[in-house]
């Protein structure tokens, strides 16, 4: 099984990951960043692991690791 994992402080909320995830379970968070930008949070129960918001991301905000 696949990890996503978020590094927030590299999060510039551009929004890619967002419109790109295929179950919408992405969203920007109420949580801001060193940067004051709104962090990408991420719902748990819908998100598949795909890897899309790590290909897409110009910031290396995700990462997929094996569990």
């Amino acid at each position: 099984m696949k990890k996503l994992v978020i590094y927030k402080n590299r999060c510039k909320a551009c929004g890619f990951c967002i419109d790109q995830c295929p179950k919408d379970a992405l969203s920007l968070g109420d949580e801001y960043n060193a940067s004051g930008y709104a962090a990408v949070t991420v719902d748990e129960d819908e998100c598949i692991r795909c890897g899309t918001c790590y290909r897409v991301c110009p910031d290396s905000v995700f990462e997929l690791i094996e569990e």
